[in-house]
């Protein structure tokens, strides 16, 4: 197998997709294909030929994984298109091209909304999130991009076009390929279609924000309140200017709603803290973590260690928001040594956690994914089934997959 000069690689793009939708630019061809055919004629072509592959869509997320090489990239933001919406039936077909907020827009015109809150949704694409499987903090009450996702179309490596799940809720034909692609960054297959299960919108809700001094009461109290009865649709802890703070939006029938805010209220007063009404415009916090010469990073952890967390990470001199299901984002300032990163990592990872460095404010050697997982011979045995000749984003992802 040889690998084709990128000349060559942009007159058979050309010929696929369009002369002005092939481009050559410092040794790369890209190519922007219109439909999942174009997309499998444009994959066929690059395996054959050796071409290391990275599909983008908008690119906001292409910092968070390992540089390689690239021979051709295959852009989606020609298939944008709502394919279709069933209210009826709550569910929708998307195609990965289109930004995360013109799909909630359309899916609003019937009150309905896949029930997730990624980040920059205004350019952020239905296939980046879904690769990246990048969530908020509604995923405590709806669950990730796994629970959403109940039918996909893709491009395997070879250039076939394949279709898993369907277009119910309930559906168990075939195997359950659209949850192996979340989070599987590109080097699995070319997502072209998405089929989601929605969720009425909201009509309801309320923020209310409870401040401390230190991190550890309000870990308490979100410990507290995801033990409880109340209708909590999200949850999270941040660093605020004055120390710490814990975010709490509940949705409720109009009727019910005060007295789930005198609720919450009432257990925060139990335990000496007072819970105040917001705006709202907290929950945009974690996009204000990627600080431009911050090292940004993800971190998991049980809801028990999330206090301490961001404890630590506030001492460190840097600011974290922590979804109330353990998943947190955090940046240190670019200043801070890369061993202050290396110790609160063995620590979150003594006790089951994780971090991986999502951005770094200059090249670095320091290690992105930290202790790889025991599953990592699974995992390269699943990308030999996929893409036997490893042209998609070779080398890019965790433990060089």
């Amino acid at each position: 197998m040889t690998i084709t000069s990128p000349t060559a690689t942009h007159e058979f793009a050309a010929s696929i997709v369009g002369a002005e939708h092939a481009k050559i630019l410092d040794e790369c061809c890209s190519a922007a294909p219109a439909d999942a055919q174009q997309a499998s004629e444009m994959l066929r072509f690059a395996n054959e030929n050796g071409l290391a592959v990275n599909v983008e869509g908008s690119g906001s997320k292409l910092g968070w994984i390992n540089e390689g090489r690239t021979d051709l990239r295959v852009l989606t933001h020609r298939m944008s298109t709502m394919r279709e919406h069933t209210w009826q039936d709550m569910t929708c077909t998307v195609e990965a091209g289109c930004t995360w907020l013109a799909m909630q827009t359309a899916l609003a015109e019937h009150g309905q909304h896949v029930a997730l809150d990624p980040l920059w949704p205004e350019r952020a694409t239905v296939g980046g999130v879904v690769a990246a499987n990048d969530s908020g903090a509604l995923r405590l009450r709806y669950g990730g991009l796994r629970d959403l996702v109940i039918g996909m179309t893709l491009v395997l490596a070879d250039g076939t076009i394949a279709r898993s799940g369907g277009k119910v809720v309930k559906n168990v034909a075939g195997y359950d390929l659209p949850k192996l692609l979340c989070g599987s960054f590109g080097t699995l297959a070319l997502i072209t279609e998405v089929t989601f299960r929605l969720h009425s919108i909201a009509r309801q809700t309320a923020s209310l924000t409870v401040t401390a001094a230190t991190a550890d009461p309000l870990g308490k109290l979100l410990l507290v309140l995801l033990d409880s009865q109340l209708n909590i649709q999200s949850m999270q802890l941040r660093t605020d200017v004055a120390g710490f703070a814990l975010d709490v939006r509940v949705a409720a029938h109009p009727a019910v709603l005060s007295s789930q805010q005198d609720g919450l209220a009432g257990v925060a007063e139990s335990m000496g803290l007072r819970a105040e009404a917001s705006a709202g415009q907290e929950w945009a916090a974690r996009e204000q973590i990627f600080a431009p010469s911050a090292f940004v990073f993800k971190a998991t952890m049980l809801p028990t260690e999330i206090a301490a967390a961001a404890q630590a990470i506030l001492d460190l001199g840097g600011s974290t928001v922590v979804q109330a299901t353990g998943i947190l984002m955090g940046n240190l300032p670019g200043f801070s040594s890369p061993h202050r990163l290396a110790s609160l990592r063995a620590r979150l990872e003594a006790v089951g956690g994780s971090l991986t460095v999502l951005q770094a404010p200059s090249k670095t050697d320091f290690d992105r994914w930290g202790t790889l997982p025991g599953s990592l011979p699974l995992m390269r045995a699943v990308k030999q089934q996929f893409d036997p000749h490893g042209i998609l984003n070779p080398g890019r992802f965790l433990g060089e997959i």
